[in-house]
């Protein structure tokens, strides 16, 4: 252990097994969460596409679902070493995810939709069973007009919570930390959102962002280290892959095993995904989180255990990543107690190997992706002497952002790349 603790601090590539996976199925459990609640934010999705729909005209071809492929990458696979006896790799397209571009669609989208929901009905806008089309209306915008969604981010979950709170006519604040990107916060900007600039981290921004909300009765504070709703948006997702496994002739069971690799910042998405996935095929799903290497902070929680929330500053490391979506010194409790047991592992992966994957993976495969969403592409390369992963089993990458990124800042990660 105190090797592993060695090779953290100096910023080194590292991967931890969890021992505690399956020794007692608990997590979320404990949180007052079950797969009904999962099922709850499913069905909130589906009752609220049609408005989607005249909301945003791309999701026109989906009928307002907001779903990712499942796309296949020899190529790919091939390219980084990883041999068919290993098993097959696929990427989960969130990078090109509808509206935000990147995962945080998924339970950023969810909370607006389940606050707008609520007050929706409380004030008797519609019942549970109407068209949720009506929404689309001067009277609901004029009701949502008089409330407040914010949130603190480094940019994915902000512009997912900014764009539809602006859409269904909250007001939209973004408190957002100096390592966010501009080009993030001018397209929050031009969506009619209120972004506020914060002096340091990712902690510091949404500690100021809460700390504003709670002194307004009207204002709805998305809390990406303690939402449930953020938490079950992302875990709903574990539904529509089940269906596009089972399209794909892909088995889930002891002889085929399912690996799953996310890219980790505050936890929240990877934590859902992987409590979703746990949900539907049990321990036959391998999760995997993985974090940049000058900011761990899943994996010091997840080594620390329960009782504690250390930062990466106490392992003398920076919190600096060009990985900007992953550049977070703490975890979400929440997200280190649902993954106490269900988590597979977390590794660890330098900046520069993100950029040499964001280009092999354009390169190989057709896909443009930012540096955070690359994290993924390790994951494999650790399992190669695990007798698990074996033919049967398949690798699959959760591509977490990427297709808003501009091009000419997407053609600088290419030039940081040593690969071409």
């Amino acid at each position: 252990m105190e090797s592993l603790r060695q090779l953290i601090s100096g910023a080194q590539p590292v991967f931890w097994c969890n021992p505690n996976r399956l020794a007692a199925i608990e997590g979320a459990e404990d949180l007052g969460l079950s797969l009904a609640d999962m099922e709850n934010a499913r069905d909130r999705f589906s009752r609220f596409a049609p408005l989607l729909v005249e909301l945003f005209p791309e999701l026109n071809a989906t009928g307002g679902r907001i779903e990712s492929g499942l796309q296949c990458i020899p190529e790919m696979q091939a390219a980084i070493g990883f041999g068919l006896n290993q098993g097959k790799m696929w990427v989960k397209a969130d990078h090109s995810l509808s509206i935000a571009g990147s995962i945080k669609a998924r339970g950023g989208f969810h909370e607006v939709l389940e606050f707008a929901e609520k007050i929706a009905l409380e004030h008797e806008l519609i019942h549970i069973d109407d068209d949720y089309a009506r929404l689309n209306s001067p009277e609901a915008r004029k009701l949502f007009a008089a409330y407040e969604i914010s949130v603190g981010s480094t940019g994915n979950l902000g512009l997912s919570i900014g764009v539809m709170a602006a859409a269904l006519g909250f007001k939209a604040i973004v408190h957002m930390s100096a390592d966010a990107k501009e080009w993030k916060k001018d397209r929050l900007r031009k969506r009619g959102v209120r972004v506020v600039e914060h002096v340091g981290d990712y902690e510091k921004a949404v500690s100021a962002g809460r700390e504003v909300a709670a002194q307004n009765s009207q204002s709805h504070f998305v809390d990406d280290e303690r939402s449930t709703s953020l938490f079950l948006g992302y875990a709903a997702s574990a539904f529509y892959l089940r269906e596009q496994l089972k399209d794909s002739g892909i088995v889930v069971d002891a002889e085929h095993p399912l690996f799953v690799y996310i890219p980790c910042g505050v936890g929240g998405a990877p934590g859902g995904i992987a409590w979703g996935l746990h949900q539907l095929f049990g321990e036959y799903v391998y999760c995997y989180f993985a974090e940049p290497t000058q900011s761990p902070c899943f994996l010091v929680q997840m080594l620390a255990g329960q009782g504690q929330n250390p930062s990466v500053y106490d392992y003398g490391l920076s919190n600096k990543t060009d990985a900007d979506g992953l550049a977070v010194p703490r975890a979400s409790l929440l997200a280190a107690k649902a993954m106490s047991n269900i988590v597979a592992g977390v590794y660890t992966a330098s900046d520069q190997t993100l950029f040499d994957h964001l280009s092999l993976i354009q390169r190989t495969e057709g896909l443009e992706i930012e540096p955070s969403a690359a994290a993924g592409f390790s994951g494999p390369l650790w399992q190669k002497n695990n007798p698990i992963s074996k033919s049967g089993s398949n690798h699959i990458i959760w591509t977490t952002g990427g297709s808003l990124v501009p091009k000419s800042e997407y053609n600088n990660f290419l030039q940081r790349a040593r690969v071409s």
